[in-house]
Parts: C-alpha cells; structure tokens; sequence
C-alpha cells in the first residue's frame, strides 16, 4: 500500500486522526497535570482619608482611637489555575508599607473561612489578662500565615484587610506559597466580562474574528454587507472572544478529569 493509496482511504484517515487525537490529549493533559499554577490579584480601594479644609471643614479617620491619615480596603483572591486539586498550602501575605488592620477571608464562594497556621497562631498567642509585645504587634500589622485545607482546581480564596498605608502611596500587599509543585504568579486586576477578563477576551476575540471575517468577505459578494457584517462583529469582538475563553476553562476541565 503506497502513500497516495493510504491518503485516499476515509477509514485509515478517520482512525489515524482519532489515534493522534488521543496521543495528543494524553501527553497533554499529563503536561498539564505538572503545571501547578496559583495565580493572584490585589485591589485596593480607598474608604478613609484625614483632611482639613477651609471651606468644609476638617475630617479624621481613626482606628481604635488613634487617628490615620488613610485608610484602604484591599482585596487579594488566589486562584488555583491548575488541574490539580491541592491540600494542606500555607499561604504567607505580607507587606513592607501598610499595617494591617482587621481581616476577613473566604473559600470560594462558600462561607467557610480560612484560619491561621499552628506556628502564626503559636506567635501571635497572648496570654489572658496580658498584653501584646511590641514584636506581636509587628507581625500581626505586617504578616499572615493561613492554612487552606483543600483547594480545588479553579478555586478561589478572598482575602479582604483593612489597612493603613504608611505613606501616602497606595498600600503594597504580596503573596507566597511555599508548596511542592506549586508556582505563584501575580496578575494585574482587569474588569471582567461575563466572568473573564477584559483584555483577554478582547484579544481571543479579535484572532478569532480574523479567520472568520475572511470567510465572510470570501463569501459575501456585496460590498456594504459584509462592510456591515465586519463591523458588527468589531462592534461586539468581547463577546465571542469571552464565550470561548468559557469553552477552553469546560474544555481544560473536561480533559483533567
């Protein structure tokens, strides 16, 4: 059986292309299990400034009686990008030019909240009727150390600080991971679009218009209706492009499985 004889044949071509699919599916989704990606954001948002002013008068933020000239809510969320689902991480937040204030935090989208590890819990351990050291209170306003008991691929955990910049820049927050097979990567914070972001789905949606705009063009014999049909989909490029960022997360999750 020569190659052109091979070639012409449906039934070796289709078994061919189902043999190849799924070679490329498993060395894929192995390649993919090893990748232990958590990606994470940060937004700040001012709730609190001191002022004087002349005309309006004087205002004055203050946290347990002392006053502060600024005062943020700053949010960082963790997501677990992989297609692994991972237990027991120790995730360390820290910053060099903020106190943190009070914490909130969150699992996904459940109620359940995280709590400190057995060491940060251990060091931050004030006897009762005694008051924290100076060293306590350091930590405490430039650490957190928190144990998450499991998450799952494609998770998120939320947390949420009040905190006071120790100067007039906006407050600086940062995130590790100290894990076997995990690697943390920082995200810029974009606006999101049906639950992706902008910019992505912006740029999936521009490639993918490209192939098919010159189908319509190949298609179309009038000038203006395919002028029209291309500007439309120019029009409204975010929602194709976020709809297949949707199908390529199902996809991922199909193949993890």
């Amino acid at each position: 059986m020569n190659l052109e004889t091979l070639l012409n044949d449906r039934i070796i071509l289709v078994l061919l292309s189902v043999i190849s699919t799924v070679v490329i599916t498993i060395v894929t989704q192995r390649i993919l299990r090893k990748r232990g990606l958590f990606t994470y954001f940060v937004r700040h948002s001012q709730v609190g400034k001191s002022a004087d002013d002349a005309i309006f008068g004087n205002v004055r933020v203050t946290w347990n009686g002392n006053e502060v000239p600024n005062l943020y809510s700053s949010t960082l969320e963790l997501r677990n990008e992989s297609l692994k689902d991972y237990v027991n991480v120790t995730v360390k937040v820290y910053t060099s030019d903020t106190v943190l204030l009070t914490e909130k935090t969150q699992l996904g989208w459940s109620t359940r909240s995280l709590e400190w590890t057995a060491d940060f819990s251990q060091r931050l351990a004030v006897q009762p009727g005694a008051q924290a050291t100076p060293a306590q209170q350091n930590l405490y306003g430039a650490q957190r150390e928190y144990l998450i008991p499991i998450l799952n691929r494609g998770q998120a955990v939320r947390l949420i600080y009040l905190n006071v910049p120790k100067s007039e820049r906006q407050p600086s927050i940062w995130l590790d991971i100290q894990h076997q097979g995990i690697k943390v990567k920082f995200r810029v914070a974009h606006e999101e679009f049906l639950g992706t972001p902008r910019p992505a789905a912006v740029l999936v949606g521009t490639a993918l218009g490209v192939p098919l705009l010159a189908v319509v063009v190949a298609i179309v014999n009038t000038v203006w209706i395919a002028a029209v049909l291309s500007f439309l989909y120019g029009l409204l490029v975010i929602v194709p492009g976020a709809y297949l960022i949707k199908l390529w997360r199902w996809f991922r999750e199909l193949v993890g499985d």
